[in-house]
């Protein structure tokens, strides 16, 4: 279980990011981003657990919050969190710098801040950059900014924003993020900070806070890729934290083959695991493919902003299973690759990044819906 030590120092990151955030209140304030309403439509949505953080304050609470974990992470890998330390207004005026990235950005100086390198998710992707079907490329607009925010100069519209980024992502990383790890490790019996360690702040590495516009597309277009915006995949990081937005488009392939929708849940998190938890748990938590298609019927036409976190594990990390977890142990473990020839944690991110969407892929001879690459001697599986 976690020590008293650990929960006070997670208790005093909280309190910081609190504080750092209740000075920024005075800040200038970006032009309010307004969602549109959540899709009334009557889809098929997956049946998420809604883990609530505030409950994780005692032993007890952790391990019932563990169970629920395990459950989700074992059933769809993917679940809602609530209570997670920021209210609606604090959610909402990040929304609204996500949006001032794309509206308040020239072409011009967002040339300058796109990212060089293939192999590292840094500053803007252009749209059109990703292959979609037949012929057709993305249109959608990424600005990743890593954790360190002051690691990297940024466009001057953001510049007012920094320190508010900053807190953003130090309160993604020590207040959502390693307490879920924590309740992952318990759910394998490992010490509590397994995971934590492995996910520093300090260390080298590209967890990062991400900010996504996905833009409508042409009638052509949709029928030539079937309204799939962006092919069914995994992460390809450790835990993927999506802030709930309301206009639709996620869906996850169910256990049962079937995709089915995220529903919005107002100041929600949308919690998933990538392809560094498989490798890292042995499989005892497998990535969930996931995709984009186009909103329901009552959205069409509206633009998607995101707001993320992506974590990924320290880059020297190699990528060897938990073996010592006595529940492992138990089940087995299903390892990606033998422990000899694993990647690091570096090696992986820049082999998947510099890959995606421009690679070439090959059906799958076990199933015509599959496409797939072999990347770091893992085979990685694009689902249509």
């Amino acid at each position: 279980m976690p020590s008293t030590t650990n929960n006070s120092v997670a208790a005093r990151r909280l309190a910081q990011v609190t504080t750092t955030l209740a000075g920024l209140s005075t800040a200038a304030a970006p032009p309010q981003y307004v969602a549109p309403p959540a899709t009334k439509e009557n889809l098929p949505y997956a049946d998420l657990a809604v883990i609530d953080l505030s409950q994780g304050h005692t032993l007890s609470g952790r391990r019932s919050l563990a169970t629920e974990v395990v459950r989700a992470m074992r059933t769809h890998g993917f679940f809602y969190v609530v209570n997670h330390g920021y209210s609606a207004e604090q959610t909402t005026r990040m929304f609204s710098i996500a949006n001032e990235t794309f509206d308040a950005v020239s072409e011009g100086e967002k040339a300058i801040y796109t990212g060089q390198s293939a192999s590292v998710y840094e500053g803007y992707k252009p749209r059109q950059t990703w292959k979609i079907e037949d012929g057709v490329q993305d249109q959608i607009e990424h600005y990743n900014i890593n954790r360190q925010v002051y690691n990297r100069p940024h466009p001057e519209p953001l510049r007012p924003y920094l320190a508010e980024i900053e807190a953003f992502a130090r309160h993604n990383h020590f207040n959502i993020l390693h307490p879920i790890l924590r309740l992952l490790a318990m759910g394998m019996g490992l010490p509590d900070e397994a995971l934590v360690e492995q996910h520093s702040f300090d260390e080298a590495g590209e967890s990062s806070v991400r900010f996504m516009k996905y833009y409508p597309r042409s009638v052509d277009e949709e029928q030539r890729t079937k309204q799939v915006w962006l092919k069914g995949h995994t992460d390809i990081g450790s835990v993927t934290i999506l802030w709930s937005q309301p206009v639709g488009g996620l869906q996850i392939l169910s256990p049962d083959g079937q995709w089915r929708w995220v529903r919005h849940m107002e100041n929600a998190l949308v919690i998933n695991a990538g392809d560094v938890l498989t490798f890292l748990c042995g499989g005892f938590y497998p990535a969930t493919r996931h995709r984009v298609i186009q909103p329901p019927a009552d959205q069409r036409g509206r633009a998607r902003v995101g707001v993320f976190y992506f974590a990924m594990a320290n880059d020297a990390l190699p990528l060897v299973p938990h073996t010592h977890s006595p529940v492992l142990q138990h089940v087995g473990v299903q390892r990606q690759c033998a422990d000899a020839d694993a990647p690091t944690m570096q090696a992986w991110r820049q082999g998947v990044t510099a890959a995606y969407g421009r690679s070439t892929l090959v059906r799958s001879k076990q199933d015509a819906r599959v496409e797939e690459e072999v990347i770091a001697g893992v085979v990685v599986k694009h689902y249509n």
